[in-house]
């Protein structure tokens, strides 16, 4: 057996919390902020609006949706 340390899967890199922020759909940010969808798309391409893309789909964190409500946009 071997002294060195090992890391495991759930180490954490330093100066992170480990936990992974919420992400929204188009359709929940506009279910949140009772637009319609259209509406949040127009946001994200004139870059309004930041968002994170997984495959096709588009994901908006609560904290870049809470920027963005804070920024004054009006809706």
């Amino acid at each position: 057996m071997s002294d060195e340390k090992t890391e495991d899967a759930t180490t954490v890199a330093p100066g992170h919390t480990g936990h992974l922020p919420t992400l929204l759909t188009i359709e929940q940010v506009a279910a949140t902020l009772q637009v319609n969808p259209r509406t949040i798309r127009r946001w994200i391409e004139a870059g309004d609006l930041v968002t994170h893309r997984f495959g096709r789909g588009y994901r908006v964190s609560e904290a870049d949706l809470q920027a963005f409500i804070r920024l004054g946009r009006q809706v």
